[in-house]
């Protein structure tokens, strides 16, 4: 299941690093103790509609914003949680909240990206190494994680997922998240597989990190 949120403009400028205030309205609404070290079974994508500046980010006809759960429950708590407390930051409040039931899918569907995909591996001294769309192991590692989400969902579907190679715009971000920087890919993906699996990837999203914005498809 899907909720959007329309927000309201903001009243001061936001920063290019934004994306660490987005999880932290999440876990205001959804209670830290709550998630805090799950696999994330949900995922967050970035803030659209906005106007870049030399400053920062101007969302001056305001904001559009969506997460996405396996969990119903889960996203009916956090509803009721953002009415209750609609604030969100530099002055932008939750104007509507719209539910979106997860679509049906085929059993391959090509997904674009509403926040980047990150994928790290660790080397032998566990050193974080991130992944780029050029990398051959990528797409290994991409179909790896969505695997050990849906063990952990106790699901049980064949599945892989892989970047788009005839893209011809696929580019990395360095994105800052409190302090630590991570080398992202704009790259669309396909998803491969049981039907089932593809409702799982689009709602979970793809890669690692996706509880902290990375890996948002639409």
């Amino acid at each position: 299941m899907r909720l959007h949120f329309s927000l309201t403009p903001n009243i001061q400028t936001i920063p290019f690093d934004y994306q660490h205030f987005l999880i932290g309205v999440f876990h205001k609404w959804m209670g830290w103790n709550v998630i805090h070290d799950e696999i994330s079974l949900y995922s967050l994508s970035w803030l659209q509609n906005g106007k870049m500046t030399t400053a920062g980010l101007d969302f001056s006809h305001g904001a559009k914003w969506f997460i996405s759960f396996w969990d119903e429950e889960m996203c009916r708590q956090l509803v009721t949680n953002a009415m209750n407390n609609p604030d969100v930051f530099y002055g932008m409040v939750v104007k509507e909240i719209q539910m979106q039931e997860t679509p049906n899918f085929s059993g391959k569907e090509k997904f674009i990206l509403s926040s980047p995909v990150f994928i790290r591996k660790y080397d032998e001294n566990r050193k974080a190494i991130h992944l780029t769309y050029k990398d051959e192991e990528a797409n290994y590692y991409l179909t790896e994680t969505i695997k050990k989400k849906l063990s952990a969902a106790h699901l049980d579907y064949d599945v892989k997922i892989y970047f788009d190679k005839n893209y011809n715009a696929s580019k990395t971000k360095l994105v800052k998240i409190n302090g630590i920087e991570n080398k992202a890919n704009f790259c669309p993906v396909i998803v491969e597989g049981n039907p089932e699996a593809v409702k799982f990837a689009w709602n979970v999203g793809i890669g690692h990190s996706t509880g902290s914005g990375f890996g948002a498809i639409y």
